[in-house]
């Protein structure tokens, strides 16, 4: 974002729609994991509120469920939905891809950076 090279989002758990630890996408990435975001309580039990447990661990795909302080790449809809209802999660703006701003505008992204 903002012509620097992509950093790291993640890696403890392992996040991004590569799992690669980057907020990196491709046309297969519906979702358009492109935020990287310092998830919050409140962000964690609004996601399982939608319909999206990010906080309980999944096994059987290798996720240990989020909490608190990690960073993960969040779909840019979902995020800028959290944002609309008050939830949103702060945002690293040098791990976040800069596709993102086609469903974000850059000043809402700069005034929720982390």
């Amino acid at each position: 974002m903002l012509g620097e090279p992509l950093v790291v989002c993640g890696c403890q758990p392992m996040t991004g729609w590569f799992r690669d630890g980057q907020c990196r996408t491709n046309a297969a990435d519906l979702g358009r994991h492109s935020v990287c975001c310092v998830v919050s309580d409140a962000f964690l039990r609004y996601s399982q509120a939608q319909g999206n447990d990010l906080s309980t661990p999944a096994p059987a795909y290798g996720f240990p469920g989020l909490k608190p302080g990690d960073h993960w790449c969040v779909c840019a809809p979902r995020w800028l939905e959290a944002y609309q209802d008050g939830m949103a999660p702060p945002v690293r703006l040098e791990a976040t891809e800069d596709s993102a701003l086609e469903v974000i505008s850059l000043a809402i992204l700069q005034a929720n950076a982390a």
